[in-house]
């Protein structure tokens, strides 16, 4: 027996409105300015320390160069740096881990600067909380499947403060993140809010959208919900995937999905899930202090 449908909405900063029935609809976004982004580095699973600097919102080429700099007494170092030419796009970083404080700067010789805050690194995968990333959004296709899976019921409590669905769409998401050389992206809990109250909000209302029928729109959520400051923002939702892991592939298999899943420049995310006449409603909200 086959499942219904997926259906599929992708909402970046940077980029546009998409919906995916039939024919897709797009609508521009505002674009922010020009500027760089250093994300935290960070120990991979294979040891190796890794950071990466994304390049936003501009229209003239530049050198975007990356450099990792170990704290110590004096000068701070650089341990390794990396560069790429380019109008927008990401620059990555690694190096072999040895246990210390690191912090990455990246700059595009255009004025435009960016560091991101120290963190002690041990060497362990599993001792380096950090996030990190970027956005762009248009394109999407959704996925059918067959022999549904049982998905576990949306409410259940997890340790992260969410539901356990909400933090395994979470964690499958860093999982997609590491292959593609992001870092993990935080589960905020008042992203999650946010994202949390527009999936039961289309869930009542019988709506899927990124605005609401009231005019509420991402941003004005975003801000609702406490989160502060925004310097970038994007947003993913879905309805009638059964599992955090249905909706993983929907999103992934969409180009403008995979690319706010995939943008390096964002370092928190928000989750939520709720159940209605439709099926599920699924909102992922990305975000950048």
């Amino acid at each position: 027996m086959r499942r219904p449908l997926g259906v599929l909405l992708c909402l970046g900063s940077l980029a546009a409105l998409s919906t995916p029935i039939a024919t897709a609809h797009a609508a521009a976004a505002p674009l922010a300015e020009c500027r760089v982004y250093a994300a935290k580095p960070y120990v991979t699973a294979a040891g190796r320390i890794q950071a990466s600097a994304a390049r936003l919102g501009c229209d003239d080429t530049a050198l975007v160069r990356i450099r990792i700099k170990r704290a110590v007494a004096g000068a701070d170092p650089v341990v390794k740096s990396a560069s790429l030419r380019g109008t927008n796009g990401r620059v990555t970083v690694r190096l072999a881990c040895a246990p210390g404080v690191y912090y990455s700067v990246v700059t595009d010789y255009r004025g435009s600067v960016s560091r991101s805050k120290a963190v002690r690194l041990a060497c362990s995968p599993a001792a380096t909380p950090t996030p990190s990333s970027t956005s762009t959004a248009p394109a999407p296709t959704p996925t059918a499947t067959t022999e549904p899976t049982p998905a576990p019921s949306p409410t259940t409590p997890a340790p992260g403060g969410g539901s356990a669905v909400s933090e395994e769409v979470v964690r499958l998401t860093n999982a997609e993140r590491q292959k593609g050389g992001c870092a993990p992206l935080v589960s905020d809990p008042q992203l999650r809010s946010a994202a949390q109250s527009h999936s039961a909000d289309m869930a009542a209302k019988n709506y899927f959208s990124h605005t609401s029928p009231d005019g509420r729109d991402l941003t004005t959520r975003i801000k609702a919900s406490g989160f502060s400051p925004m310097r970038a923002w994007a947003e993913n939702i879905a309805m009638r995937q059964r599992t955090p892991a249905d909706v993983l592939q929907s999103w992934m298999g969409s180009t403008g999905h995979r690319a706010n899943i995939m943008n390096c420049a964002y370092t928190h995310l928000g989750v939520g899930v709720a159940t209605g006449s439709q099926g599920i409603y699924w909102t992922q909200i990305f975000a950048k202090h």
